[in-house]
């Protein structure tokens, strides 16, 4: 796929535009680093770590069956909430099923749960990753 399709790809697959700031939660040596790329061309912004303290469009958290408990994914994605503008999204982004280090989507459900968000839909993220959207649920009347 050429650069600018693959641009266009992260654009449809994940809502990302240009100009937007994109903070990235766990990036390891196994993240996949064609769709990070993508990511920053398509937005023209590098991406922000956790340390990042300014408000960001939106955030990725790379999470691995290795990485903790429900719980702490929980603590992480609250973390996240905190530098997110009104109507940003949230990504998690997990080793597909079969592969190594699977996360089960009920596990990312549960610790969303907790934090106040609730799943909107997944996608084929990378070659070995997919991504479930997280957002911020809205308060009951």
């Amino acid at each position: 796929m050429a650069h600018s399709d693959a641009t266009a790809e992260v654009s449809r697959k994940f809502g990302f535009v240009p100009g937007q700031i994109i903070q990235e939660f766990y990036f390891d040596d196994d993240v996949d680093m064609e769709l990070r790329s993508d990511i920053e061309s398509l937005t023209g912004e590098e991406l922000v770590d956790e340390d990042f303290t300014n408000t960001t469009d939106a955030a990725i958290i790379w999470w691995r069956a290795e990485d903790a408990e429900v719980d702490e994914l929980s603590d992480l994605l609250v973390d996240a909430i905190g530098n997110l503008d009104d109507g940003g999204d949230i990504w998690v982004l997990t080793p597909k099923a079969g592969r190594d280090q699977y996360v089960s989507s009920v596990d990312i459900e549960d610790a969303a749960s907790t934090a106040g968000l609730h799943a909107s839909g997944t996608i084929d993220a990378a070659t070995d990753w997919m991504g479930m959207r997280l957002v911020v649920r809205a308060p009951r009347v």
